[in-house]
């Protein structure tokens, strides 16, 4: 049986310290200049294919100009900006969160599409649909929607110390969308300054 449509919402992961960049990824405008920088560009592609987008932030660091939603707990990384967006989304009426971190300047449009595509066609039983690279095996925990129905395993989570998101749910209550290294674009990510000046390489040979 295949999901209800239009029950998802979205959620901007854009409350970490960017301490191993040394700058607020956020912010960047590695698209130029006079082009949205990256938290404006995350939530846009979210905003387009969602009826509500929440940005997640740290306890007192809004977002200005957008619906935060706020760490319940600091310090344990992005699983607190979920776990907060999957309770809020459960009170307000919505099935699923797409979580999608700021840092991925080369996220589209297509890569959402299919990620949403394939959790309306998932089972009943499946709570987290993401991106998986069929080399390495790594799961994209970052680009991934997460049924509410997930929140009793955060719960678990939460009171055994556990904070990885790739760990929290069985592997056989995941689907998961296998692609390639030459597909991997879209999930490249900005944490070190040599990931800011691969973006820039990659985009002056555009």
């Amino acid at each position: 049986m295949s999901r209800a449509k239009g029950t998802v919402a979205g959620v901007v992961l854009a409350g970490g310290l960017s301490s191993r960049l040394g700058r607020e990824k956020a912010l960047l405008r590695v698209h130029g200049r006079k082009r949205p920088n990256l938290l404006r560009r995350t939530y846009d592609l979210l905003a387009a294919l969602l009826p509500w987008c929440w940005v997640s932030c740290r306890p007192g660091r809004p977002r200005r100009g957008y619906v935060c939603i706020f760490d319940e707990m600091e310090g344990i990384g992005p699983f607190s900006g979920l776990y907060a967006a999957l309770r809020e989304a459960r009170e307000r009426g919505f099935s699923a969160v797409l979580a999608l971190s700021c840092d991925l300047p080369f996220m589209d449009e297509a890569t959402l599409r299919a990620l949403l595509a394939a959790r309306e066609n998932s089972s009943e039983q499946t709570l987290l649909t993401t991106y998986c690279q069929r080399e390495t095996g790594f799961i994209e925990a970052l680009t991934a929607v997460y049924e509410t129905e997930a929140i009793p395993f955060f719960d678990r989570a939460l009171a055994e110390g556990e904070r990885k998101l790739s760990r929290l749910i069985p592997e056989k209550r995941q689907l998961r969308i296998m692609y390639g290294e030459t597909e991997a674009l879209p999930f490249f990510n900005v944490n070190y300054p040599a990931d800011l000046e691969r973006v820039r390489c990659l985009l002056r040979a555009r």
